[in-house]
């Protein structure tokens, strides 16, 4: 999408204009995603310079807290490509998103009072979901309604705000479209949840199956520790942020299709797909009906 070159280019500007050539440097390393957020703001709101400085904000905030996020997990690639704190070390990665969090919101204080609050408020419940993220890795979650609080806080927050905004700068329904948000946001943690099960490591850019590994208790898991009986329960909670080899990777697994695990996971991540959908049907806007789709269906 070419929108995406003009949201990449007026990244480039907002850091060109804190005058510092290593911020230029670390920006040229960042690995770009699938700019999920961005696609869905030009979606709602068109194609204007205002929607343009409204993804780059957003994007930088996203980029910040992936940087931070590589720290907190020790990663040493980001999707597929080596980490800011593999490439240097932990306080470059962490200064740079220090930066970028602060420009993103220099802009935001030219924009709009209403979505600088709600892109700012946003970034307070995402770093509350960092730190939820990192206080459920401590021990075995076996809670559906924490897994949740956690992941809409951490990944659909930003999601949610980013649609709310797009909705606020082109006059349409905020309510509607943060509700969509919400819901894409969350089914989309899902479903990156579930690909780190089903997908090998090169589709991933990342070692498969390392959320386990790390603290992750993600919802195949949580549904897989529902059906097990006591024994097994036991088992799996004994292989939780362990290095796992081939037998117990494959005893995962297979438990993982036993119980229907991973099917009723993709069911329940559709599901949110399906109300975000539903919640915007008077909209008429196929494409935002498109992008949950691809969503759901993404192999990474």
């Amino acid at each position: 999408m070419i929108e995406l070159e003009q949201v990449k280019e007026q990244i480039k500007n907002y850091v060109i204009e804190i005058a510092d050539s290593r911020s230029l440097e670390l920006l040229d390393l960042l690995a770009t995603g699938k700019m999920l957020r961005s696609k869905l703001v030009l979606k709602i709101a068109g194609v204007t310079d205002e929607s343009i400085k409204l993804c780059a904000v957003i994007e930088m905030i996203h980029a910040s807290s992936l940087l931070h996020d590589d720290v907190i997990d020790e990663a040493d690639t980001r999707r597929g490509s080596p980490s800011i704190n593999a490439l240097f070390d932990n306080k470059t990665a962490i200064m740079f998103g220090d930066i970028l969090y602060s420009k993103a919101f220099t802009q935001l204080t030219t924009m709009p009072s209403d979505i600088a609050y709600n892109i700012s408020n946003a970034v307070t419940l995402l770093s509350v979901g960092e730190m939820l993220d990192v206080d459920l890795s401590k021990d075995f979650n076996n809670s559906y309604d924490k897994y949740l609080d956690m992941i809409y806080k951490k990944t659909s927050s930003l999601i949610e705000a980013s649609a709310k905004s797009a909705a606020s700068l082109s006059g349409k329904n905020q309510d509607v479209f943060a509700l969509y948000g919400k819901n894409l946001g969350i089914a989309f943690q899902m479903i990156d949840d579930i690909l780190d099960i089903t997908q090998d490591s090169a589709t991933l850019g990342k070692p498969a199956m390392l959320d386990f590994v790390e603290g992750k208790v993600t919802i195949p898991y949580l549904l897989m520790w529902e059906r097990l009986d006591s024994s097994d329960k036991l088992k799996l909670e004994g292989l939780y942020k362990k290095p796992l080899d081939e037998d117990e990777l494959k005893w995962i697994k297979d438990n993982m299709n036993s119980t229907k695990a991973l099917q009723d996971s993709m069911i329940l991540a559709s599901k949110f797909g399906t109300e975000a959908i539903e919640v915007i049907k008077d909209e008429d806007n196929e494409e935002l009906k498109n992008i949950m789709k691809s969503m759901i269906e993404r192999s990474f």
